[in-house]
């Protein structure tokens, strides 16, 4: 008689189940598109075995020293950033060699947002992402561990 094992099933997890963990990234030097994506695959959970993808399953992530990120290229100076008030004529153009002087934060923001699902569930991703632009952070009681991307 032939052995018939079962067959092994992928996990679906519940949120209450997802083991979430924090880790410090340190951003200087390092290539801001690159280092996005890395902290976005992070973020939604996707280096885990146990991922799933309609439940908030990734790492907290906590970013210092944003103000250092380095683009390749010309970016420094053409690269811009757009906001509209939703009155005619209200749309606003930014460079980021300007972000990076008024809301340094801002520029690795907007690429990690830019990387993750569009909607409710992505807002929800986004909340666990913190971006410091000196070396400092307020975040030692939740005892992160440096993780190097």
């Amino acid at each position: 008689m032939p052995i018939v094992s079962k067959p092994q099933r992928t996990p679906s997890l519940k949120k209450e189940q997802a083991n979430k963990a924090w880790y410090v990234v340190d951003a200087e030097g390092k290539t801001l598109g690159r280092l996005a994506s890395e902290i976005a695959h992070r973020l939604r959970g996707k280096h885990k075995p146990t991922f799933t993808p309609n439940v908030d399953c990734g790492d907290n992530i906590i970013v210092i020293n944003a103000a250092k990120v380095a683009v390749t290229g010309n970016k420094e100076t053409q690269k811009e950033y757009f906001h509209h008030s939703r009155y005619p004529g209200g749309m606003t153009a930014t460079t980021l060699q300007n972000m990076r002087v008024k809301h340094p934060e801002k520029i690795l923001y907007e690429a990690v947002k830019g990387m993750l699902p569009k909607s409710k569930l992505g807002a929800e991703i986004l909340t666990h992402f913190r971006i410091f632009p000196g070396s400092e952070h307020n975040l030692g009681a939740q005892k992160p561990v440096k993780l190097e991307l």
